[in-house]
């Protein structure tokens, strides 16, 4: 044997994990996937926390909308409030999950907007008036 530098070369890169704590992995860091642009609108969120409440209502995981309340630390109103998205048309649902980020400035439909549209009975009128604000943004 003679006496030649011998060099390794490995790749890894460092995960941080719990209390900032540093792990040591294997190969090269890995690429995040590029997300969408901007952010999904309130109004979609708070629909879709609609139907979670309403999942864990159903199933008995929680009693009723006064203790969702408590445990979410909000007040029974804002719960109804809330929970009265679960009124609209299912159409008009889909419509509100579904609506495209918003990637500059406000949400252009916000919750205030359709509270008028959730005290309509008719799932009709519901939908024309989802139609007109939609039209206006």
């Amino acid at each position: 044997m003679s006496s030649e530098d011998i060099t390794i070369q490995r790749s890894f890169h460092f995960v941080v994990r719990k209390r900032g704590r540093r792990e040591i992995k294997p190969g090269p860091k890995p690429v995040p996937q590029k997300s969408d642009a901007g952010t999904v609108p309130r109004i979609s969120r708070l629909m879709a926390l609609a139907i979670k409440f309403d999942g864990l209502i159903r199933s008995g995981a929680i009693a009723d909308q006064a203790e969702l309340a408590t445990l979410a630390h909000v007040s029974r109103a804002r719960v109804t409030q809330i929970m009265n998205l679960l009124l609209l048309a299912p159409d008009v649902q889909e419509a509100i999950l579904f609506l495209p980020r918003t990637t500059k400035g406000r949400d252009t439909i916000r919750e205030i907007h359709v509270r008028p549209i959730t005290a309509e009975v008719d799932w009709d009128s519901q939908r024309q008036a989802w139609d007109r604000l939609e039209s206006a943004t």
